[in-house]
């Protein structure tokens, strides 16, 4: 029993029906919360947010620390790339078959996961198994993409490849699960996540995303560094519209 968390919700004066409403769940996922299982990390962030707390004291983490009360020297990353496209296809593959609850990808176009056809049917195949899929994509007119395409000294050509990434994702949304919404916010780094790891493309100046330093995060070894990046993306998506559905629109 997560006896802190039940403690909070008293101390809020907040019942189980309150929480899932405000989170969007059902209540009896709420109730197993409060019996121990450990929420999904959008919707730990969310209550610790409504809580007005912090994650950690809800669900802290295992003490890592060696004898000498530090940190192991190797926690820093899992692995690093000096360039995107030198990321293995299998690298991307696994990440996104692994999930078992959620993906979440944010970028201005991640055209080279949209134009790859085994991916998307990948993507696919995960939402019907029921992982969470949610896709972030620059609006291809947006300033931040425009002035992205002018950093990267490629004029127009981000605006028209977020656009083609747009159409090729937007076929995806025929399965439940599948969420796309587009964003004007200017990125720092381009974010692809699971509930078990997450692969973070740096934005350098001057340069395009294939060819900046992406970094690999175990989620369960390095939380807190995890962390940052999962709550950069919660606040992407949380402040934009979805996408509609080829079909309805």
């Amino acid at each position: 029993m997560n006896a802190v968390l039940r403690k909070a919700l008293a101390a809020a004066q907040l019942t189980e029906t309150d929480v899932a409403a405000h989170l969007g769940v059902d209540p009896k996922t709420v109730r197993r919360w409060l019996s121990g299982q450990r929420p999904y990390p959008r919707h730990r962030w969310a209550l610790a947010e409504l809580l007005r707390t912090n994650q950690e004291s809800l669900w802290p983490e295992p003490s890592r620390e060696n004898e000498h009360g530090s940190a192991p020297q190797s926690e820093h990353v899992h692995r690093l790339y000096a360039h995107r496209w030198q990321v293995p296809r299998e690298v991307w593959y696994d990440l996104f078959s692994e999930a078992e609850q959620e993906i979440g990808i944010l970028v201005y176009s991640g055209l080279f996961l949209a134009d790859d056809a085994g991916i998307l049917e990948l993507l696919r195949a995960r939402a019907r198994d029921g992982v969470n899929v949610r896709i972030l994509l620059g609006e291809p007119e947006s300033e931040p993409v425009r002035q992205r395409g002018e950093d990267e000294q490629i004029g127009g050509t981000l605006s028209a490849r977020a656009s083609n990434a747009l159409l090729l994702f937007r076929t995806l949304l025929d399965i439940d699960g599948v969420e796309i919404r587009t964003h004007s916010t200017v990125l720092y780094n381009s974010v692809y996540l699971t509930e078990k790891r997450l692969l973070v493309n740096q934005h350098v100046y001057g340069l395009p995303a294939a060819k900046s330093p992406v970094v690999e995060i175990d989620r369960a070894l390095f939380f807190n560094m995890a962390g940052i990046y999962i709550r950069s993306f919660e606040n992407v998506w949380r402040g934009h519209d979805p996408c509609k559905s080829p079909k309805k629109s």
